[in-house]
């Protein structure tokens, strides 16, 4: 197995257990109580609570900003949720695409399919649908979406040039994909950046945000945008992992450099 299929199949096997873990224990699986990964993932998420169409049985607290809220949906889009998860996303854009709309959730992880599936069922949406593949290698035909987004998910693909050259060709012309995602700013210790839970976590995962930019704009899109920035504090129970005690300490006056984006571009028509 090379290295981008030992990536994906480590993204699997937590997000997998996530899904089953949920099951169990609720919608608290994005705390390290919860799923004993050592890291909380709600550290990165935003409040859903006040959206219409929200359901608490989707959200896992696995994203890292609010997508919906700066992508534009419009009444009858055709809308792709990228890493959908458990549906969250899905079920939020539903209410603005209304019933003239569509929503297609896209996610490699069989659990997450599932409880997507379920839980859609549960809300009796005819026009919202959960679909098994790959980002970087997706199963639609060339321009079937007004819309493209996706939370806390791109960080965690190996190879982003080639999800932004999927998101480009399943846009119609003149569509356009806005996406929450981990970026990072100056350098990251070596060590994090290879460790396999904290890719799982989407950390390590991360690209620079300058390279996360151009890797948008040279894959054709326009318009870009960043409409929000917020950085994440990781605790200093995981950065001491990565730091000694000096180096530690020492953060305040350095740059952590770890961020949430919410990024907007358009395919030109």
């Amino acid at each position: 197995m090379d290295k981008t299929e030992n990536l994906k199949e480590i993204v699997k096997e937590k997000y997998g257990k996530i899904a089953e873990q949920s099951d169990m224990q609720g919608s608290c699986c994005g705390s390290s109580s919860c799923c004993g990964s050592g890291l909380d993932y709600t550290i990165f998420s935003d409040s859903y609570g006040t959206r219409e169409g929200y359901n608490s049985d989707a959200d896992l607290n696995l994203g890292c900003g609010i997508p919906t809220d700066f992508a534009g949906i419009k009444k009858g889009d055709h809308v792709l949720d990228l890493g959908s998860g458990a549906g969250n996303d899905c079920f939020v854009a539903r209410a603005l695409v209304g019933e003239t709309g569509k929503v297609t959730g896209l996610d490699m992880t069989e659990q997450m399919v599932l409880k997507a599936r379920e839980n859609c069922a549960k809300l009796k949406y005819d026009n919202v649908e959960f679909v098994m593949g790959d980002i970087e290698s997706m199963p639609f035909e060339y321009m079937m979406f007004d819309v493209v987004i996706s939370n806390c998910v791109l960080n965690l693909v190996p190879d982003k040039t080639k999800a932004f050259r999927e998101i480009f060709r399943v846009l119609k012309p003149g569509a356009h994909f806005c996406v929450s995602d981990v970026v990072i700013k100056g350098n990251l210790p070596e060590k994090l950046k290879k460790d396999a839970e904290m890719y799982a976590g989407c950390v390590s995962g991360a690209s620079g945000m300058s390279e996360y930019l151009d890797i948008i704009e040279n894959s054709g899109f326009t318009d870009l945008k960043v409409h929000k920035q917020k950085e994440i504090s990781l605790p200093e129970s995981v950065l001491s992992k990565y730091y000694d005690e000096p180096a530690l300490n020492s953060l305040p006056e350095r740059e952590k450099g770890i961020f949430s984006i919410t990024v907007s571009a358009s395919k030109p028509r």
